[in-house]
């Protein structure tokens, strides 16, 4: 673990593999660290990759910066932290939450993202019902801490037979969420609630795209991954079976192996371009 001084806050970040790979950025989902990319940080540094994954604003090992946090917050954050590490171009991947970031961050960065991996997302902005509802959970957790929403939501983020079935993947997310400052996860929350719609933005999206969701996500559906494929042209759509909203713990092999396949498409793309006349 390292660590970087990033706008005013301190970033708690892994960089592994090699520094001659193309580097891969992972954005955590929500209320995550992280720690819950350790199965494809293990296989894309062992294939070569630098995978940078990092601990958002109010999560992890990062500062927690009560109030509201932004997408655009949090984007700009992550473009500090390449700044800081010296990357221009990054495969930019996120899950939840941590695709809403990559969505606001392609609007702010465009000419920086040379691959989009989204996972268990969606693109919409929030509905007045559900602005209402991340607010009052905001509330919620700063009054009574992650305890109980942990404990509550833990048969969502994975599929109920996983949490008999994966015992240790359970008490990994379980550990996740009641581990991060509710003050951090309420300002996100409440940023969330404020977010654009990223449909028109997708497509335009000129980068080679994966979209992953884990076939018995509740909170993104398929139907939202569909979408998110519709959307952007020439994207990649995979269905995860045996999973729920956090396919790349609850079925890592599978999220690798779509994974492993797409940084080829990326690394095809870029070699196309590069030999394209005017390249």
């Amino acid at each position: 673990m390292a660590f970087a001084t990033v706008n005013g806050i301190t970033i708690g970040y892994d960089d592994e593999g090699s520094r001659d790979g193309v580097p891969v950025v992972l954005v955590h989902g929500h209320p995550f660290n992280r720690s819950m990319w350790a199965p494809q940080v293990g296989a894309l540094t062992a294939a070569g990759y630098r995978v940078i994954a990092a601990d958002l604003r109010g999560y992890g090992d990062t500062s927690v910066v009560p109030g509201v946090t932004l997408l655009a917050v949090f984007a700009r954050d992550i473009a500090g932290l390449a700044d800081y590490l010296g990357l221009d171009e990054v495969v930019l991947g996120g899950l939840s939450m941590g695709g809403q970031i990559v969505m606001e961050f392609c609007r702010l960065f465009p000419g920086r993202v040379r691959g989009l991996l989204l996972a268990d997302t969606f693109a919409a902005a929030e509905t007045p019902e559900g602005r209402a509802a991340r607010n009052a959970m905001a509330d919620r957790l700063v009054a009574e801490g992650m305890d109980g929403y942990a404990s509550e939501v833990l048969d969502k983020m994975i599929a109920p037979y996983n949490v008999t079935d994966l015992p240790e993947v359970a008490a990994q997310v379980l550990a996740m969420m009641r581990t991060t400052a509710p003050e951090g996860a309420a300002a996100a929350l409440r940023g969330r609630a404020l977010r654009r719609d990223y449909g028109q933005l997708l497509t335009e999206v000129p980068v080679p795209a994966l979209v992953v969701v884990g076939a018995d996500d509740e909170y993104t559906p398929v139907s939202d991954a569909e979408f998110l494929h519709r959307q952007i042209r020439g994207s990649v759509l995979t269905v995860i079976k045996g999973a729920a909203h956090l396919p790349n713990l609850e079925r890592p092999a599978e999220f690798n192996a779509a994974l492993g396949q797409f940084l080829v498409r990326v690394a095809s793309a870029a070699s196309a371009a590069s030999s394209a006349p005017g390249g």
